[in-house]
Order: C-alpha cells, then sequence, then structure tokens
C-alpha cells in the first residue's frame, strides 16, 4: 500500500492519496477497509476510490458525488488496470464547488508520478 499523505490542500481542505495492487472487488473493498483502520483515515470526509478489474471498472464517490468516476476516467486514460487509487479529503470548512474534481485530479497525478518514478 503507497500513501502519500498531505498529497495538495486548497482552502482548508487536505487531500492524501493512496493505492495498491488488487485484482478483484473483494480485494479493492479490502483494501479501502484496511486503509480505513487508520483512525486518520477513518475519520476523513471522504475516501473516493477507482479500479479497472478484467471484470468491469468499479467505483466508490463516499459522498463526493461524481469523484470516482473522475479517478476512473483518469486510470482509463493511463491504461492502469489491477490497480486501486484513493482520494482521501478531509473537509476544511470551504466548498470547492468544481474545483474539487480539479484536486481529485492533481491528487491522481501526484499518485501517478510517484508510482511511475519508481
Amino acid at each position: 500500500m503507497r500513501i502519500i499523505d498531505k498529497a495538495l490542500s486548497d482552502r482548508g481542505s487536505t487531500y492524501a492519496v493512496s493505492g495498491g495492487p488488487v485484482d478483484s472487488a473483494d480485494a479493492a473493498k479490502a483494501f479501502v477497509k484496511t486503509l480505513c483502520r487508520k483512525k486518520k483515515f477513518a475519520k476523513a470526509t471522504h475516501n473516493t476510490w477507482a479500479v479497472l478489474l478484467p471484470d468491469g471498472p468499479l467505483k466508490n464517490d463516499d459522498g463526493e458525488s461524481g469523484a470516482g468516476m473522475v479517478i476512473l476516467r483518469m486510470l482509463e486514460r493511463e491504461g492502469l488496470t489491477g490497480h486501486i487509487i484513493v482520494v482521501t479529503r478531509w473537509f476544511g470548512g470551504t466548498k470547492l464547488g468544481g474545483d474539487r474534481f480539479r484536486r481529485v485530479q492533481d491528487a491522481v497525478w501526484v499518485y501517478l508520478d510517484d508510482l511511475w518514478a519508481g
């Protein structure tokens, strides 16, 4: 499990991004459950995630409507299958509107850059 804590922040909201290889829907759900065993992540406002699997794509918005689809589209563009990415947000008190999708994208890019770097 790769975790990039404090990947970015915007108007008080803080983001982390995590990921790792998974090979099934059950493994994806277990990954998120393991992540949320860490108290900090369990207390997050949102843990949105997506993964491309041979059986088809999976995503979960966790209350951040549309965020799972943003992650999924990025995975599709990169051709990254069998690898879950979770974007975690701690709400800072100011609504971000449409910028929240840009922050999700930014967090995924932080993760992918780190992944490809080694």
